[in-house]
């Protein structure tokens, strides 16, 4: 039995669970909703336990072994059109997603109980110039130890892009460190996420006593809301493909069509890397596209997942009865751009990848059960839009020069 399959019946069964206790008020249901969250809370602190290293290792890696292959003119280039395409992608989710989930009908109470640890509501925004100032940590350690994700996620672009201008001995002594911590949080998420299942179960169960079957609906739109945009973000790509890569639109579509049917399939990004470099080469695409900047758009550009995440963030905050303001909203929109890079190499990966986004916000990481229990059909369609951001900035590099 697959791990999603598990996941769903643990889902399914924590529901029946919750509906039959809901109201209850005797001794035993009490200490069963007590006890499952408790179990429920030790989940989502096992995914916090894991967040902040592993995207700081994962930055830094990723950054590092980036800058420091020389990718010249083409991989400026092409990190630009990256960087813009996920701006566009959560920032545009984010202005769809917003008055959508608006008018869905929801008791913040009940669907997501707050956490002592993380503010419910968004209080009097700081102004901009604080917000800016406050992404520089004067104390990085202190920032990890308070949870402060953004700060730490700067200083580690930082420092992988310092890492990177170091003598190349020294330099590949820091990124084997690097990466052999950011491998051993990769495995450390993988065995957490098998207790997936328990930890959804022992989250639906008090969820569901406390709303009922009213939070069917929620999790319904949130899932058509999810799926719609990232098709949506699909298509815009196939204009900007064909111009940049200078294809018709039968070529386009033909270029990805083999790799997005794996990405569906799959639900993997890596696993359809062989079709994609296949691709590459039968398209006319330079070698430095096919060799360099597909492996690593793959690696570290996950276009579905800024939407995914920019809409997972609203719906929580729409449960947590958390308002957002225009700071709030740009730190979310820049919490995305960075943590998208980040997203380790395993099944529900980018669920994991949202805590910093989630801490950013200053919303409750309980909801993760929630995100993780039906990510099934999102995850699908993300990874299609991941495997077309790629191919689409891979194709971008027909369009430049040979070099000297």
């Amino acid at each position: 039995m697959t791990l999603t399959t598990r996941v769903l019946l643990g889902l399914i069964a924590g529901t029946l669970l919750g509906l039959a206790i809901a109201g209850s008020t005797t001794p035993l249901a009490g200490s069963t909703l007590h006890l499952l969250a408790v179990v429920g809370g030790i989940f989502v602190d096992l995914i916090r336990m894991t967040a902040m290293p592993l995207v700081a290792a994962l930055v830094v890696s990723s950054i590092g072994a980036t800058t420091a292959s020389g990718l010249g003119r083409t991989g400026v280039r092409s990190t630009a059109l990256a960087v813009t395409l996920l701006v566009v992608a959560s920032a545009g989710s984010m202005l769809v997603a917003l008055p959508v989930l608006r008018s869905v009908p929801t008791d913040p109470a009940a669907l997501v109980a707050p956490s002592t640890t993380a503010p419910v509501a968004a209080s009097q925004p700081p102004p901009l110039s604080q917000w800016v100032r406050d992404l520089v940590p004067q104390n990085v350690a202190k920032a990890a130890a308070d949870g402060a994700m953004l700060p730490v996620i700067v200083f580690s672009v930082l420092f992988g892009l310092a890492g990177a201008r170091i003598t190349p001995l020294r330099r590949d002594a820091v990124l084997r460190v690097v990466e052999g911590v950011a491998e051993a949080m990769q495995q450390l998420v993988s065995w957490i996420l098998q207790l997936a299942p328990i930890g959804v179960f022992a989250l639906a169960v008090p969820l569901t006593s406390r709303l009922g079957l009213a939070a069917a609906g929620a999790v319904a739109t949130y899932v058509a809301l999810v799926v719609a945009l990232t098709v949506l973000a699909i298509a815009l790509l196939y204009p900007l493909g064909m111009v940049a890569g200078r294809m018709s639109a039968r070529a386009f579509a033909s270029y990805c069509a083999p790799a997005q049917a794996l990405a569906f399939a799959s639900r993997s990004s890596l696993a359809t890397l062989p079709a994609m470099v296949q691709a590459a080469e039968r398209a006319g695409l330079a070698p430095a596209a096919s060799r360099v900047v597909l492996p690593l758009a793959v690696s570290i550009f996950h276009y579905g997942t800024a939407v995914a995440q920019t809409v997972g963030v609203l719906f929580l905050a729409r449960l947590s009865g958390v308002t957002f303001g225009p700071a709030e909203l740009a730190s979310v929109v820049f919490a995305v751009v960075l943590a998208s890079s980040a997203v380790p190499g395993v099944p529900g990966g980018s669920i994991v990848a949202i805590v910093p986004v989630l801490t950013a916000a200053g919303l409750p990481l309980d909801g993760i059960g929630l995100l993780l229990a039906v990510d099934t059909v999102p995850d699908m369609f993300r990874t299609i839009a991941n495997v077309t951001g790629a191919l689409t900035l891979t194709a971008a590099t027909r369009s430049e020069r040979p070099q000297p």
